[in-house]
């Protein structure tokens, strides 16, 4: 196991070492998660889930099912790929 030390702020902030970002693919701004278990804590990249997106779209107006949220998007899609057909 490779270890890097670093030291934290006094605002609690501490640098990722650059070849734990490399290891980890982290570009600039990019989120990242704190898993903690006991006293160890394992740093990982945010990958996009459901969980960490929620709250950031609106509710939809009105209530739809999920099947009729699953015809809406069937025809988007299909309108999608005549209009990228069309010359």
């Amino acid at each position: 196991m490779k270890q890097f030390a670093t030291t934290m702020t006094q605002r609690g902030q501490v640098t990722v070492p650059a070849p734990v970002r490399r290891a980890l693919g982290l570009a600039p701004r990019e989120k990242v998660i704190f898993e903690v278990e006991g006293n160890e804590v394992r740093l990982v990249p945010s990958h996009f889930t459901v969980e960490n997106v929620r709250g950031s779209v609106p509710a939809l107006r009105e209530l739809r099912t999920l099947d009729e949220i699953y015809d809406i998007a069937g025809e988007e899609h299909a309108q999608h790929v005549i209009d990228e057909m069309a010359p």
